[in-house]
């Protein structure tokens, strides 16, 4: 599937299994966050969507005005942090090196890179927005 030509209602038609959308006020700023901290592929992206795709799985971009009739842009906060009770584990990448590069770029590293009793070593990084995301690789121990 051609990600950067497909028509919208073949990709919605398309989609399986569980979605994820995270609406953001900085469509653009959010896919290079993600590029930058964990290597990911967009495709598709403009100021009002973006797919960002990790190993077969598709998380979708939508700035707010996109969303001026869905009931729930209205429970969005006006500021961030705007992820608060959300995880988004990333498995398969280096928990260690997105924290390096984290820590370069300035962001925020609520949990630095541990490993964990249930077998992953993880970290935790908030997007700009406050979006919480945790590369994890098996470990050992």
């Amino acid at each position: 599937m051609d990600f950067d030509t497909i028509p919208a209602a073949e990709l919605g038609r398309s989609l399986k299994g569980v979605g994820i959308n995270l609406l953001t006020g900085d469509v653009r700023g959010l896919a290079a966050f993600l590029v930058e901290m964990f290597e990911l592929s967009v495709y598709r992206l403009s100021d009002d969507f973006a797919i960002i795709r990790h190993d077969g799985t598709i998380l979708q971009l939508h700035a707010d005005p996109t969303y001026g009739g869905h009931p729930l842009i209205s429970l969005m906060p006006e500021n961030p942090p705007r992820g608060a009770g959300a995880q988004f584990y990333l498995f398969g990448i280096d928990p260690d090196r997105a924290v390096s590069r984290a820590n370069a770029a300035g962001h925020l590293v609520l949990e630095a890179a541990a490993d964990k009793p249930h077998g992953l070593r993880e970290a935790t990084i908030l997007s700009p927005e406050g979006y919480a995301f945790t590369p994890a690789v098996p470990h050992d121990t």
